[in-house]
C-alpha cells in the first residue's frame, strides 16, 4: 500500500530536520618531519601511510610553520596566537604565563561537547613545561619506552646541559612497540576502537610522534628500505653569500650527542649516515601512522572524521652546513600539512601559502563550531572547497638570534627576514631577502641588490604589529618562594570561568584557563568546602576558607 503523501512529506521533513552527526577530529603531530615525503615528491623517501592520507585529502605545499622550534610552533597550533603575539620564543615558558585565558584547540572542542584526549606529543614536553590539563577531558598520556635498544648505545654518553646524551642514530633489531612512538600508535588504536562504542559522542583525538626527531632511532627493517648509496648529500655546503653570520645555526642541537663532532664540520661519511637515519626514523613513524589509520577504517569511524597530519617544524640535514632546526630558511620553515573532511576536496594538492596558526580556525569552521575571536589565524576552510583559492598573500614566521628577532616574510615567490630587537626602530634592521624563483637554494642573500622587492615587502611587514619581547620569567620572593602577581579580582574572576551562569562551578569550569594547569585540579578539592562537587562564589572566592 502506498503510504500518503503527508506521511512521505513528513518524513522527508524529520529526516531533513535531523541534525547532522558532529564530524570527529583526529590531529597527527609529528616532531621535526620536513616534507621527505613521497606524496611531496621526494623520490627516495618510503612513506606509504602519509601518501595514502594524501589520497584522500588535500595536500598543502606551501604550509609553513609559526617559529621552526618544538614549543613555539605547537604553541601556534594549540591556541592560534602566534610566537610574536605571546612572546615567548623558547622552550621553557608555557603559554598560559602569557595568555592565561586562552582557550586552545582542544579545549575549544571540549567546551562544546567533544570529548577531547591526547597522547605522545602534542604541546612540548620538558625543559618545564609540559601539557596543559585544561585542554584534555581525561589525562594525557605519555609511552613509557627508553631511548636506545642496544646497550652500546646506552654507554659512554656525553653530558649535557639537557642530560645525558647517546649517539645520534640507532639501527637495532627491536620491535616497533620497543621505542615510544609504536607505544603511541597502540594506545591510539585503542582509544579509536573505544570511541568506536560511542557514536553518539563526537571525539578530538590528538596523537603526537616523536620520530624523525633526534635521536634518529629505529628498528633495523627501516634502515634497511635505503640503500645509503641512494642517499641524497647536501646540494649547498656554504651560508648564503652576504647573508649575516647569525643567522644560520650549525648544529647545536645535534652536536650534543655523544658520537658528533662538539665544533667543525660534519665529515661526508657522518652526514650520510645522519640523513639516512632521518629518512629511517620517517619510516619507522610512517609505520605507525599506518596503524592509526588502519584502526580508523576497521571502525568505520574514518567517514565522519576529519583528519589532520602536521610538522612542527622542518628540519636543516646539512644543507649550507646547517643542522637541525633553528632558522629562519626554508628547510627549518617549510612543514607537511594533509587535510582530509568528509565532503571536502581529496587526492589534490594546493599552493595556497598557510601557517600553522591557521588550523584552529579551520578546523572550528569545518566542525561547525562557533568562531573564536582573537586568534590569529586565518580559516583556510575555502581552500578546503577549492584547492585553487588562497585565503592568504603571504605568511610570516619568526626566529630569535641572540637579542635579536628575525622577523620573515614569505610570499609565493620571496622570503625577506627583518633582523632587530623587538620595539627598536625599523632602521636600525638589518635585511635578508631570497628569490625561491631564480635561487631555490638560497645560495644568495639579495636584500642590497633588489630594493624594490625589498621594500614591498617591508610595506608587508609593517602591516604586522610590533613582536613582544621574550616573556620574563616573574620574580620570586627569597622568603617564600612564591611568584609574585597583583591581586585578582576573584569575584570577576568566578563570573568569567561561570560558563553557564549557574552560580557554580564545575571542576572543569575551574579548570578553564589556570596557569597551572598540573597543579590546579589539586585545590579544587580544597576550595569545595561542602565537599557537594561544585564550588559556590563564597567557596571559590575565599579558597574554601571561611568568609573574614
Amino acid at each position: 500500500m502506498t503510504p500518503h503523501l503527508p506521511t512521505l512529506l513528513a518524513a522527508a521533513l524529520l529526516l531533513h530536520s535531523a541534525p547532522a552527526a558532529q564530524p570527529n577530529v583526529l590531529l597527527i603531530c609529528v616532531d621535526d618531519l620536513k616534507p621527505t615525503i613521497a606524496a611531496y615528491g621526494d623520490p627516495l623517501a618510503k612513506t606509504p601511510n602519509i601518501d595514502r592520507l594524501a589520497k584522500r585529502g588535500l595536500l598543502f605545499e606551501s604550509a609553513y610553520t609559526n617559529q621552526a622550534v618544538c614549543s613555539p610552533s605547537r604553541n601556534a597550533l594549540m591556541t592560534s596566537l602566534r610566537p610574536q603575539t605571546l612572546g615567548i620564543y623558547d622552550l621553557p615558558t608555557n603559554f598560559r604565563k602569557a595568555a592565561p585565558d586562552t582557550v586552545t584547540l582542544a579545549q575549544h572542542f571540549r567546551l562544546h561537547g567533544y570529548r577531547t584526549e591526547a597522547m605522545g606529543k602534542i604541546f612540548h614536553h620538558g625543559h618545564g613545561n609540559g601539557e596543559d590539563t585544561a585542554s584534555w577531558s581525561i589525562p594525557h598520556w605519555s609511552a613509557k619506552a627508553p631511548a636506545y635498544a642496544l646497550p652500546e648505545s646506552n654507554q659512554n654518553k656525553r653530558p649535557g646541559k639537557n642530560g645525558d646524551r647517546g649517539p645520534a642514530t640507532e639501527k637495532a633489531p627491536a620491535e616497533d612497540t620497543f621505542y615510544a612512538d609504536g607505544q603511541v600508535a597502540l594506545e591510539a588504536v585503542k582509544r579509536l576502537q573505544s570511541a568506536a562504542q560511542k557514536p553518539a559522542d563526537p571525539f578530538f583525538l590528538a596523537v603526537g610522534f616523536i620520530r624523525p626527531h633526534l635521536p634518529f632511532v629505529a628498528p633495523q627493517k627501516y634502515w634497511d628500505l635505503y640503500n645509503s648509496a641512494d642517499i641524497p648529500m647536501p646540494q649547498v655546503t656554504e651560508p648564503p653569500k652576504d647573508s649575516p653570520t647569525y643567522a644560520g645555526q650549525f648544529g647545536g642541537e645535534l652536536r650534543q650527542y655523544s658520537d658528533m663532532p662538539p665544533e667543525g664540520n660534519i665529515d661526508d661519511a657522518t652526514t650520510r649516515r645522519l640523513i639516512h637515519g632521518y629518512y629511517a626514523a620517517t619510516s619507522y613513524m610512517d609505520a605507525q601512522l599506518g596503524l592509526v589509520l588502519d584502526a580508523l577504517d576497521q571502525t568505520g569511524l574514518a567517514e565522519n572524521t576529519i583528519i589532520v597530519l602536521w610538522g612542527d617544524h622542518g628540519w636543516h640535514l646539512g644543507d649550507h652546513r646547517f643542522w637541525c632546526k633553528h632558522t629562519n630558511y626554508e628547510q627549518a620553515t617549510h612543514i607537511p600539512l594533509i587535510v582530509s573532511a568528509p565532503g571536502k576536496t581529496h587526492a589534490a594538492k594546493t599552493t595556497a601559502l598557510v601557517e600553522t596558526v591557521d588550523i584552529y580556525p579551520t578546523l572550528v569552521e569545518i566542525a561547525g563550531l562557533p568562531a573564536r575571536p582573537g586568534l590569529d589565524g586565518k580559516s583556510f576552510a575555502p581552500v578546503l572547497a577549492d584547492p585553487t583559492a588562497k585565503t592568504r598573500d603571504s605568511i610570516i614566521h619568526v626566529y630569535p638570534r641572540n637579542d635579536l628577532l628575525g622577523r620573515a616574510i614569505r610570499t609565493a615567490r620571496y622570503r625577506m627576514v627583518e633582523w632587530k630587537k623587538p620595539g627598536a626602530p625599523a632602521a636600525d634592521a638589518e635585511f635578508e631577502l631570497y628569490d625561491y624563483q631564480t635561487d631555490p637554494l638560497e645560495t644568495q642573500n639579495l636584500a642590497a641588490k633588489n630594493p624594490s622587492v625589498l621594500a614591498e615587502l617591508k610595506a608587508i611587514l609593517a602591516t604586522h604589529p610590533e613582536a613582544k619581547p621574550q616573556l620574563k620569567a616573574q620574580k620570586t620572593d627569597a622568603k617564600t618562594t612564591k611568584t609574585k602577581s597583583a591581586p585578582k579580582d576573584r569575584a570577576a574572576a568566578f563570573k568569567k570561568r561561570d560558563t553557564n551562569n549557574d552560580n557554580k562551578l564545575t571542576l572543569e569550569e575551574f579548570l578553564l584557563n589556570q596557569p597551572d594547569p598540573d597543579e590546579a585540579p589539586k585545590r579544587f578539592p580544597k576550595f569545595d568546602a561542602n565537599q557537594d562537587g561544585t564550588l559556590s562564589p563564597e567557596e571559590y572566592i575565599h579558597s574554601g576558607k571561611p568568609k573574614p
